[in-house]
C-alpha cells in the first residue's frame, strides 16, 4: 500500500506528453477520431511499460506487448462481431488462460499477457467503426509511437565526460604505494619496499560531448560499482544482507540493460564494447566483496574507495585516475585487490566479454507455462477473465448498461486485478475500487467545464505525462488511467458514464476477490514454489561447479549470477504471497526461510570460490558451514513442496 519514492522521471514525463495527446489531436484534424481513440489507447499501455532502463531493452519491454496487443485486438474485434455471447466467453477465457500461463515466465511475458487480454476485451467489447485492418496499424502506430520517442529523445542531463572524474590523470592505474612485490602476493604482511605495478599504455581519452544511447546502460552499469562500495562499507555490520541484496538487484538491472535485443550477436561500437567490459570487470569485484561481507568482519574505508571512483568513471563516461589498493591481508582482500587491479587493466580498454546469461531455451520457457506456477496462474486469470466477460455479457444483452453499449471495462479492469505480479490481491482491489472512483469523480467534473473536443485533447496528454509519476502507486495509476480512459472514449462518441464505471469496477473487484479465493485443482502456492524449485536447482549447480575445482571464471560467474537472479525472483514472489489474506498466504508459509537458507549457502559458496582461488583448499569453517546448510535446508525445504534438496 506504500507508494515508491524517487525522483521525478522528467524525460518519461515527456514522453508521455508527447504521446497519447498528439495522436489524438493528430487524427482529429484528418478526421479519423476513432483511429486516433485507439492509438492513444496503445501509447497509454505503452506508457504503461515505459520503465528506466537503457534503449535497447525497451525495444523488448514496450514491443513485445505491443504485438501481443494487436494480437488481442484482432481476435477480439473478430469474435466480438462473429460469435455469439457464450462462444464468445468461450473463446475470450481460453485466451484468458493463455495470457495468464506466458504471464509466468517473467516481466515482460506478464506486460505481454496484459495486454493480450485488455486488447482483446476492448476489440470484442468497444466496436469501432473502422475495419480491422485499420485498427490493428493504429495500434502498432501509437505503440510505436512511444516506441520512437523513447529511443530518439535524449535523456535530461545525458553529457559524458564529467571533468571532475580523473581530471588530467591519464589512463586508469592502481595506486600501488601500499601494494606488495608480486611474488609475495600470499604474504599478509605490507612490504617495506613496494615496487610499483607496470601501468598500462596510455588510451585516448573519451570525448566530451552528448551521447545518450547508453545513458540506460551507464547509469546501471555505475549503480553496480556503487552497490560493491556500498556492500565493502557494510561488511561486519547488520546491514551486509541488505546491501548485498541491493548488489544483487544492480547486477541483474545492468545485465538486463546490456542484454536488450539487438541485429547483431555481438556489439558493434566501441562505446558500448567499453560498457560490456566495464560490466564485466564489477564481476569478481562483487565476488570478493561478498565473500568479505560473509566473513563478519570490517574491512578498512580505502577498500570501497576503489569501487566508487569507478562508477563515478562510469557514469561521466571519463578516467578514473589511481585507485588505491586495499590491505592484502586474507584471500578475500587480496581478490579484491586482484579484481581492482584486472578493472583498472581492461575498465577503458577491454573487449566486450560475454555477459554472464543462461539464456533459457523455447522448452524451459514451455516447462515454465506449463509447470505448476504457470498452470496456477493461467487457471486463475482464465476464470477471472472469462467470469468478468460472462458478467458483462449478461448485462450487456439484458441492457443493463443504460446510454452506453460499451462492456469492454469490466474484463479490463478484471485483468489488472487478477495478475499477483502486480502485488497482493487485496491491497490491489483496494486500490484499484479507490483509484477509479476517484478518478470517474474527476473526469465528471472535467466533463462538465471543459470545451470539446479540444480539451479533451489536452486532459489526454496531461494524463499522459502523469503516467509515469503515477506508476509509483498502484491507486494513483489507476485514477490517472480512468480519467484518460473516460476522455478518449469520450471523444470516440461514448457519452459520459463515470457512475456505470465505478460500478463495473465495483463488480470486477467482487468477482475478482471471490474467483481468487476460491479452492482450486491442484496444489496452491505453485507460483512460490516454483521459484524455489529455480533457486534450489541454480544454487545446486553454483556449488557443484566450485567445488569441483574449476578454473573457467565466465562459467562461474554466470552460475552465480544465476543463483542470485533465481533467489531475488524468488523472494519477491515470497514477499507478494506473504502479503496475501490468510487463505493464500499459507500455502506459501515457511517459503522465507528456504529462500533465507539459500541465500547463505550461495553466499558461503562464493566464500568458498574465493578461498580456493587463493590457497586451494577450504577451511574447516567453510566446510562445517556448508555441511549445517545442507543440513537446515534437508530439513525446511520439504515443508513448501517436494522433498527433493541439495545432496
Amino acid at each position: 500500500m506504500r507508494a515508491q519514492r524517487g525522483p521525478v522521471p522528467w524525460a518519461a514525463v515527456t514522453r508521455g506528453a508527447l504521446a497519447a495527446g498528439p495522436l489524438l489531436l493528430a487524427a482529429l484534424l484528418a478526421g479519423r477520431a476513432s483511429l486516433g481513440v485507439v492509438a492513444a489507447i496503445a501509447a497509454m499501455l505503452a506508457g504503461i511499460n515505459d520503465r528506466p532502463g537503457s534503449r535497447r531493452t525497451s525495444v523488448r519491454r514496450i514491443g513485445v506487448p505491443a504485438l501481443a496487443g494487436a494480437v488481442g485486438l484482432l481476435v477480439g474485434s473478430y469474435a466480438g462481431a462473429h460469435l455469439g455471447a457464450f462462444a464468445l466467453t468461450l473463446v475470450l477465457t481460453g485466451l484468458g488462460l493463455v495470457g495468464g500461463g506466458i504471464s509466468a515466465i517473467g516481466p515482460v511475458a506478464s506486460g505481454t499477457g496484459t495486454q493480450l487480454l485488455v486488447t482483446s476485451a476492448v476489440g470484442a467489447g468497444m466496436p469501432l467503426p473502422d475495419p480491422v485492418w485499420q485498427t490493428v496499424p493504429a495500434f502498432l502506430a501509437g505503440a510505436g509511437w512511444l516506441l520512437a520517442l523513447r529511443l530518439l529523445l535524449p535523456t535530461p542531463v545525458s553529457r559524458t565526460g564529467d571533468p571532475r572524474a580523473g581530471r588530467g590523470r591519464g589512463p586508469y592505474r592502481p595506486d600501488s604505494r601500499f601494494a606488495p612485490r608480486p611474488d609475495k602476493r600470499s604474504d599478509p604482511r605490507p612490504d617495506p619496499r613496494p615496487e610499483p605495478r607496470p601501468e598500462p599504455r596510455p588510451g585516448p581519452r573519451p570525448d566530451v560531448r552528448l551521447d545518450f544511447r547508453f545513458d540506460g546502460e551507464r547509469a546501471a552499469v555505475a549503480e553496480v560499482y556503487d552497490a560493491v562500495a556500498a556492500l565493502l562499507d557494510a561488511a561486519g555490520t547488520e546491514h551486509a544482507g541488505a546491501r548485498r541484496a541491493a548488489l544483487t538487484a544492480a547486477l541483474d538491472h545492468a545485465q538486463d540493460a546490456l542484454a536488450g535485443p539487438r541485429l547483431r550477436r555481438h556489439p558493434s561500437s566501441a562505446a558500448e564494447r567499453r560498457l560490456h567490459a566495464q560490466y564485466a570487470a564489477a564481476l569478481p569485484l562483487g565476488e570478493a566483496a561478498t565473500a568479505l561481507a560473509w566473513a563478519e568482519r570490517t574491512v578498512p574505508k580505502r577498500a570501497a574507495e576503489g569501487p566508487r571512483r569507478l562508477a563515478a568513471a562510469v557514469r561521466g563516461n571519463s578516467l578514473a585516475g589511481p585507485l588505491p589498493a586495499p590491505a592484502r591481508t586474507d584471500p578475500a582482500l587480496r581478490a579484491l585487490d586482484a579484481a581492482l587491479l584486472h578493472a583498472a587493466e581492461v575498465f577503458d580498454r577491454g573487449r566486450a566479454p560475454d555477459l554472464h546469461t543462461r539464456r533459457r531455451s523455447v522448452a524451459a520457457l514451455v516447462r515454465t507455462v506449463l509447470g505448476a506456477g504457470g498452470r496456477e496462474y493461467a487457471l486463475r486469470a482464465g476464470l477471472c477473465f472469462g467470469a468478468a466477460v460472462a458478467t458483462a455479457q449478461a448485462l450487456h444483452h439484458g441492457h443493463w448498461y443504460g446510454a452506453h453499449q460499451h462492456w469492454y471495462w469490466l474484463p479490463a479492469t478484471a485483468v489488472f486485478l487478477v495478475k499477483p505480479d502486480l502485488g497482493p490481491l487485496v491491497s490491489r482491489v483496494l486500490c484499484r475500487a479507490a483509484g477509479t472512483v476517484l478518478g470517474a469523480l474527476l473526469f465528471a467534473g472535467f466533463a462538465a467545464v471543459l470545451p470539446r473536443p479540444e480539451g479533451l485533447v489536452v486532459l489526454v496528454a496531461v494524463c499522459g505525462a502523469l503516467v509515469p509519476v503515477a506508476a509509483r502507486h498502484f491507486a494513483a495509476q489507476t485514477t490517472v488511467v480512468t480519467v484518460l480512459v473516460l476522455a478518449l472514449v469520450m471523444v470516440g462518441g461514448e457519452p459520459q458514464a463515470s457512475a456505470g464505471r465505478i460500478g463495473e469496477t465495483l463488480l470486477a473487484c467482487a468477482i475478482v476477490l471471490i474467483v481468487g479465493h476460491l479452492p482450486v485443482p491442484g496444489q496452491r502456492g505453485g507460483g512460490v514454489r516454483a521459484r524455489i524449485d529455480a533457486a534450489d536447482a541454480a544454487a545446486h549447480a553454483y556449488l557443484v561447479h566450485v567445488l569441483g575445482e574449476s578454473n573457467d571464471r565466465a562459467a562461474r560467474w554466470t552460475l552465480r549470477r544465476e543463483a542470485y537472479r533465481t533467489l531475488a525472483e524468488a523472494r519477491a514472489a515470497i514477499a507478494r504471497a506473504a502479503a496475501e489474506l490468510p487463505a493464500l498466504a499459507r500455502h506459501s508459509a515457511g517459503a522465507d526461510e528456504v529462500a533465507a537458507v539459500l541465500e547463505r549457502l550461495v553466499d558461503t559458496t562464493t566464500a568458498c570460490a574465493v578461498h580456493l582461488d587463493d590457497t586451494g583448499r577450504l577451511t574447516p569453517r567453510h566446510t562445517e558451514r556448508l555441511a549445517a546448510l545442507r543440513d537446515e535446508l534437508a530439513t525446511r525445504r520439504g515443508r513448501v513442496g517436494r522433498s527433493r534438496t541439495l545432496a
